[in-house]
């Protein structure tokens, strides 16, 4: 990247080169993942969508394909709701190296009843958290392989009205679908801040950065078929909310800038910059509930438990 590139102002529509660096994006077959991969796919760099469906993975490289003439990309099969699987999912890789992962694959239930994973943990908390908890002992090898590597976490808006309830982690004695999707992105963004504090008492050269994508709504995102689309009445019915929120490529902006931008360091929280939910990306305070190192050791040791990880999780 040249001096003239670093100084000037980041533009959403003008991202830095990034030919030669390799990129994972878990659930980057929809939604933020999706927007976020396109994007990244644009500066050309090669990037990989992880995900467990593999004909959504193949809709989503052959949209990003028709938008990006040229673009790397290839589908990892990836389930993060199955721990067993992750080592053997990082071997198919075939990389010396990975300069950047996005944890960004999860699962929102609306309703009851409360379902879990193939290990017995809730389905949200075991998915969003504990997925990508065990995902990055077995990519710490190859991110501490790359120059500077980054894990960008992606969180959520709807975190910073939750508190995590270490006793009842897995919502067993009161389960609220809402509540228990709230607290899983809150677990995941408590880690990514947790993560990097361990990376630099460590000296590790990998930052960790949490960004979140604000307001972000399907029926103001654009078409991208066969990966999904809305009605123009959806369009036209969801323009007055554009003043508050935005669509879901615009979501992807913070991740991005959150993989890209050299001035981004590692502990640092990144959002829309319209109170938090709609706009150009801008680095935020981080809340202090998130920044409970207490907490945060004690979320460390219990997901490191729960999942058999080394309690370094690969970085020393």
């Amino acid at each position: 990247m040249t001096s003239a590139s670093q100084s000037r102002p980041w533009d959403v529509h003008r991202l830095p080169c990034a030919e030669g660096r390799i990129f994972l994006v878990t659930g980057g077959n929809a939604g933020i993942g999706y927007f976020a991969a396109e994007q990244l796919a644009g500066t050309g760099a090669v990037v990989i969508l992880g995900s467990r469906d593999r004909a959504k993975a193949d809709a989503a490289m052959v949209s990003i394909r028709s938008r990006v003439p040229g673009a790397h990309v290839r589908h990892l099969q990836l389930d993060l709701a199955d721990l067993s699987s992750l080592r053997t999912a990082v071997d198919r890789l075939e990389l010396d190296h990975l300069d950047a992962v996005v944890y960004n694959a999860g699962v929102a239930l609306d309703d009851p009843p409360r379902r879990e994973t193939e290990d017995g943990h809730e389905l949200m908390f075991g998915t969003n958290h504990l997925g990508h908890f065990a995902l990055t002992q077995w990519l710490a090898p190859l991110l501490s392989a790359a120059p500077a590597a980054r894990i960008v976490t992606v969180g959520s808006f709807a975190a910073r009205s939750e508190r995590l309830d270490l006793g009842d982690l897995q919502s067993t004695q009161d389960y609220r679908p809402k509540r228990s999707y709230g607290r899983s992105k809150l677990a995941q963004m408590c880690f990514g801040f947790e993560l990097d504090r361990r990376l630099r008492t460590a000296g590790s050269t990998v930052l960790s950065v949490v960004a979140h994508p604000g307001g972000a709504l399907d029926s103001l995102t654009p078409s991208r078929p066969p990966v999904g689309g809305t009605t123009l009445g959806e369009r036209l019915r969801a323009v007055p909310l554009a003043v508050v929120v935005q669509g879901k490529d615009a979501g992807a902006w913070p991740v991005v800038r959150a993989v890209l931008d050299s001035a981004v360091q590692g502990g640092q929280l990144w959002g829309p910059r319209v109170f938090g939910l709609r706009g150009i990306p801008r680095r935020e305070p981080v809340p202090s509930h998130m920044a409970d190192a207490a907490v945060a050791a004690r979320l460390w040791a219990v997901s490191g438990e729960l999942v058999e990880a080394d309690p370094d999780l690969g970085f020393r």
